[in-house]
């Protein structure tokens, strides 16, 4: 966690000086997980491997066409692996990697963020 607590301060220091270019690192990280539905997968295999069906019951709202629409740009980015078992009926799973797993203060962040601006308590 010091790691995560390390860039933040050095974010907030240079946030004064940062200047919003096509590759600024706010840009990319919405280029990477911006959008309706990628925080919320995210989030979803932060507690482990999904098949695509699991993932479809745990984000009701989303459809199947969306969702692997959404999951190829993750695995595209590199934020998510997809591990294709060779098996007939054809099996799946999707994971967070490394790179995934990093985003997760971010998403604790926006909640707490999210819960403040409503009025509830952090925690």
């Amino acid at each position: 966690m010091v790691l995560y607590e390390l860039s933040y301060t050095n974010l907030f220091v240079s946030m004064n000086h940062l200047k919003i270019t096509a590759r600024c690192p706010i840009r990319t990280t919405l280029e990477l997980i911006g959008g309706k539905w990628k925080l919320l997968i995210l989030f979803q295999l932060f507690n482990g491997p999904y098949r695509l069906s699991e993932l479809k019951k745990s984000i009701p709202d989303i459809s199947e066409k969306m969702l692997i629409q959404e999951l190829k740009t993750l695995v595209d980015s590199e934020l998510v692996s997809r591990k294709n078992f060779g098996e007939v009926p054809p099996r799946v799973e999707y994971a967070l990697t490394e790179k995934g797993k990093a985003a997760m203060p971010l998403i604790e962040a926006m909640r707490n963020f999210a819960l403040q601006y409503e009025g509830r308590s952090v925690g």
